[in-house]
């Protein structure tokens, strides 16, 4: 005779607006393999047991960054984690934190979509250039400089880690200035004299106390954090640099 299916605790923070005031949790018992993970076990939940539970995911690659959310505590991605870790024990699946939560467990992301349109993620060429001039040529080093951090999925972990940002929402956070950052460092790219205001900003990257979880729970390893410190150095350099700058130049 086959063996009775493990099952594992699930509690999950639920919040429907049109009839909770606070979100609460609700429990299900859950059957998984090894192989399952936790996004397939809310799936499971949704599909069999029940329905009305919402929750963000696309690819289940770990590649989308939808279904980011906190797990047992830590901002992790829900298809990137598995049952197995937490068996035999209790887990605990939330919205992530320092984010209002629109249901269960998807959040308003509307002050990140305006923090990411603010640094302008899009290459600003220092002159117009025509298709018929073709591409913009680039070396293996010079695609090296910036290539880590190119690489965030805008995930929304590393905002969850984020003490500060959970203190002051105005701080523009570890995601959006390592997307800036990778602009900056873009050998094609012009536009970093209209980026760095917002870094010397008073919401910009001094508003960051150095804690570095950032980076801890980034699923892609981009190290927001590095960028923070590295545009730290380059604020502090600018400063610097207008005393130095012919009496009456530009700064």
């Amino acid at each position: 005779m086959n063996a009775s299916p493990r099952t594992l605790t699930i509690e999950v923070l639920r919040y429907r607006p049109e009839q909770e005031q606070a979100p609460v949790l609700q429990r299900y018992e859950v059957p998984f393999s090894d192989d399952m993970s936790v996004l397939q076990g809310l799936q499971h939940i949704k599909d069999e047991l029940d329905g009305t539970l919402s929750f963000r995911w696309s690819c289940r690659m770990a590649i989308c960054g939808s279904c980011g959310m906190m797990i047992n505590g830590v901002p992790r991605l829900a298809c990137h984690t598995f049952l197995r870790e937490f068996h035999p024990g209790t887990l605990r699946v939330e919205a992530l934190a320092h984010f209002p939560i629109e249901r269960d467990l998807v959040i308003v992301m509307d002050d990140f979509m305006a923090k990411l349109a603010r640094i302008k993620p899009w290459i600003i060429p220092a002159q117009p250039r025509a298709l018929a001039e073709g591409e913009h040529l680039q070396t293996p080093a010079e695609l090296e400089a910036y290539e880590q951090f190119s690489g965030c999925i805008n995930c929304l972990l590393c905002y969850a880690a984020c003490p500060q940002y959970g203190l002051d929402d105005r701080f523009i956070g570890p995601a959006a200035v390592a997307l800036l950052h990778r602009y900056n460092l873009d050998s094609r790219d012009a536009g970093k004299t209209q980026r760095m205001p917002l870094v010397h900003a008073e919401e910009g990257v001094f508003n960051c106390t150095a804690v570095g979880y950032c980076s801890e729970v980034c699923p892609k390893h981009v190290d927001p954090a590095n960028a923070v410190n590295l545009n730290k150095t380059e604020s502090a350099k600018d400063y610097f640099l207008r005393f130095l700058a012919p009496k009456g130049a530009a700064p």
